[in-house]
């Protein structure tokens, strides 16, 4: 078990290990997305078949979309629950607590009844899991970054803080890989008990998960705050207070990677499909290999933002994002080449959003004051989530349709979105070095880049 520190520096990084804290930020995350990832394939592929049946076809697959939604907007409530207890009660246990309602939540959706089976209770049950597993959701990937960013050496935190990211990415191959097998089945067979499989397989990844968190120590920063005894003695209404403008500044500085990441993992696949014919299968390979490159891509924006600093890596990404808009559907064209697609998607989102989410960790916990940095970052995270992450296709499609099935709409969507978060990122400053444990936000800014250890 690592030793708890408490000094009035941040602490070495040799008197703990990196390894596991970035094995359990990488397993949690990974779980967190491959939760959320199955139940919108499962959405479209058996829900609507099985569970929330309906005489018209579209309107059973609308009202499990809508489920899928709602577990985005029930994530900020998780993000203000969770994040008070994680400042007031430990980041560790936070994690631990998180890691177990959704694994379980995940975990009884595979056991979920048909409606064939005891009618609209199966509905029922599916919507009470969705929304159990959306407020565990809520606080996991900002505690796992709170985590490894509070266990690192300040001047590694980009690095081992862009774990958590690309646990994201790798819970998303983890799903479409699983999904991809168990669809070879028969019909009948998948239906009835084939796409049970990869949610039961999340308890897998939980006991892992589980194992990893529990030998792990509790979190420097945080250890030195309580025993200091300068932690609030309200997080949530500190935060409110006094740590607006970064609430703010993380809020719109999530905007521009929700929006792009939505474009490529969620809408461009109907695009490809709905608007230009081509076969099912381009846009799912073509995302999955964009989402390999992408965690590749991460941990080295992470490590750039050590060197040169947080904001000016996710600018980069920010005004890619923005000036590749257009070239972005043009490349892609009317789908004549199927290799220019793949260019498209591995650029915007291995550069793109790969320089925005990389060192997203880091920077949105040295934002905030040590005894709030839990609340404030994963409400306002999760926030950004449910306002930009589950609209954006529907804005999207909506854009299409509006421009006659031009793109130029969506472009334009793109670039706004790019816009709020370069102005924010700009005015919000740079945060590379400062103290993890400050508990005032003149303390917090006064330390920047000072490198204490």
């Amino acid at each position: 078990m690592l030793s708890s520190l408490s000094s009035s520096q941040d602490p070495q990084p040799e008197h703990r290990s990196m390894l596991g804290v970035g094995a359990a930020a990488l397993v949690g995350s990974a779980l967190e997305w491959y939760d959320f990832y199955l139940y919108g394939t499962a959405a479209a592929l058996v829900f609507n078949r099985i569970i929330f049946v309906n005489s018209d076809p579209v309107v059973a697959t609308l009202v499990a979309f809508a489920t899928f939604a709602v577990g985005y907007l029930i994530r900020p409530v998780g993000g203000l629950i969770f994040g008070w207890m994680g400042d007031t009660l430990g980041r560790k246990k936070v994690l631990v607590l998180t890691l177990m309602i959704m694994g379980t939540a995940t975990f009884l959706m595979g056991l979920t009844p048909t409606y064939e089976q005891i009618g609209v209770w199966a509905p029922v049950m599916l919507i009470v899991l969705r929304l159990v597993q959306g407020i565990g959701a809520g606080a996991e990937f900002g505690g796992a970054a709170i985590f490894s960013v509070e266990h690192a050496d300040s001047r590694r935190r980009g690095l081992h803080g862009a774990w958590p990211s690309a646990g994201v990415y790798l819970g998303l191959l983890m799903a479409s890989g699983v999904f991809a097998i168990v669809t070879q089945l028969p019909e009948d067979q998948f239906l009835s008990w084939g796409w049970r499989i990869p949610f039961l397989l999340s308890a897998l990844v939980v006991v892992v998960a589980l194992i990893i968190r529990l030998r792990l120590a509790e979190s420097p920063a945080f250890v030195e705050i309580q025993n200091a005894d300068h932690a609030p003695a309200s997080p949530v209404r500190t935060v409110f207070a006094r740590e607006k403008k970064a609430m703010l500044t993380l809020f719109l500085a999530q905007l521009p990677q929700n929006v792009v990441s939505s474009i490529n993992l969620a809408f461009i696949t109907a695009y490809l499909v709905g608007n230009l014919k081509l076969a099912a299968s381009i846009g799912p390979a073509a995302t999955t290999v964009g989402t390999a490159v992408t965690m590749v891509m991460l941990p080295l924006f992470g490590l750039l933002s050590d060197r040169i600093g947080r904001r000016p890596v996710i600018l980069f990404g920010i005004a890619f994002s923005a000036l590749f808009a257009f070239p972005y559907f043009w490349l892609i064209g009317g789908g004549e080449a199927p290799e220019l697609i793949v260019f498209a998607i591995v650029a915007s989102l291995g550069l793109g959003v790969g320089a925005m989410f990389g060192p997203q960790a880091a920077y949105f916990a040295e934002l905030f004051t040590g005894g709030a940095r839990f609340t404030g970052l994963a409400f306002s995270r999760e926030l950004a989530g449910a306002v930009s992450a589950g609209t954006t296709p529907l804005i999207a499609v909506a854009l299409v349709a509006a421009a006659s099935g031009g793109t130029w709409l969506v472009s334009l969507f793109v670039i706004g979105a790019c816009l709020l978060g370069g102005v924010a990122v700009i005015l919000g400053g740079e945060t590379r070095g400062r103290r993890m444990s400050s508990t005032t936000v003149d303390e917090l800014m006064a330390s920047t880049g000072s490198f204490s250890q």
